[in-house]
Formats: C-alpha cells, structure tokens, sequence
C-alpha cells in the first residue's frame, strides 16, 4: 500500500468509523485533500499606476489576500517623482488605489501597511496624508527610516489587502 500523507490517514475512516479497505478510496481522499490544499495566485497590474521598477509585480493576489507591491510617489504618465514628501505620499496612495481597483478592492480592503520613510521626521506629514486615506478601523502598519528609497524617493508605501467583502467583528 502506498505511503499516506498523515491527514489522508486520518481519513481512512468512513464517517461511521468503518474502516476503508479500498485503496482508490485512500487514493481518491488524498487527490481531494491536495485540491483542497492548492491556493491560486493571480499577477495584478494596472496601466493606471506605474509600472515595476525592478524584476516585480505591482501586485500578487494568492488566495484572497492581495500583497501589493512598495508604491514610490511616481507619476504614472511621466515616471517622475512628485516634489516634497506630501505630494509624494498622496502619490503612492493613489497608485496603491489603483492597484486595489485593479484587484477588485479598495483602501477599505487594507489589513496592513508598511511606510518607508528617508527621514522618520515626516512621519507626521506622513501620518496626516495616510488619514485622507484610510479611514477607522485603521490597517495595522509599521514605519520605518532608511537609508534611501529607489529614485531618490522620500516615502513609500506598501499593502496587503483582503478580497472580497470584510465583515467587522466588535470586540
């Protein structure tokens, strides 16, 4: 008889708890619980938002969560930087809205965000472009200096989004 993985051995009893003695049935079992196991991902990309800079995808959907991809503040239609830390950060948000529409969600379908500063001292400016944004209940997020951002780049901005409609728990 063929090795099993543990949980396909664990369905080797028939609901009523009679032992399966056919092994196409232990077959069968195993192929379901591989199907069962095997998440779909999906490339999300949006002529609306600038294109990868590097070898990288805007956005990769796996199962129902959307990992988008750190958002420079890029003009879509020129490639450049927008100028101060404010503009930029409006415009990685926007390309990040893009992106989400793009997958079929939007910034309230945000779970957890990570900003990446060059100078932690915008974080307030930041901070009060990120709120015209994100409304309460806010993703999680962590903010982070570095020592420099691709292009030269003052802030950028990256997500990972639940599909589909969220459903609000009270605590």
């Amino acid at each position: 008889m063929p090795m099993l993985p543990p949980v396909a051995n664990a369905l080797k009893r028939s609901e009523t708890g009679a032992e399966e003695t056919s092994e196409q049935d232990a077959v069968k079992r195993t192929k379901v619980l591989d199907m069962a196991q095997k998440v779909t991902r999906q490339i999300i990309s949006s002529a609306n938002a600038p294109g990868a800079i590097g070898p990288y995808s805007q956005a990769v959907r796996a199962g129902n969560t959307i990992y988008l991809s750190g958002s420079l503040g890029l003009d879509p239609k020129t490639g450049d930087l927008k100028e101060g830390v404010v503009e930029q950060t409006h415009q990685s948000l926007k390309n990040l809205g893009e992106v989400l529409k793009a997958a079929g969600a939007d910034y309230g379908n945000v779970v957890k965000t990570t900003v990446l500063l060059q100078n932690i001292a915008d974080f307030a400016a930041v901070n009060e472009v990120y709120g015209q944004y994100f409304k309460s209940p806010y993703p999680a997020r962590a903010a982070y200096q570095v020592a420099a951002l691709p292009k030269g780049g003052l802030v950028e901005i990256e997500a990972v989004a639940i599909a589909g409609e969220i459903e609000e728990v009270k605590n």
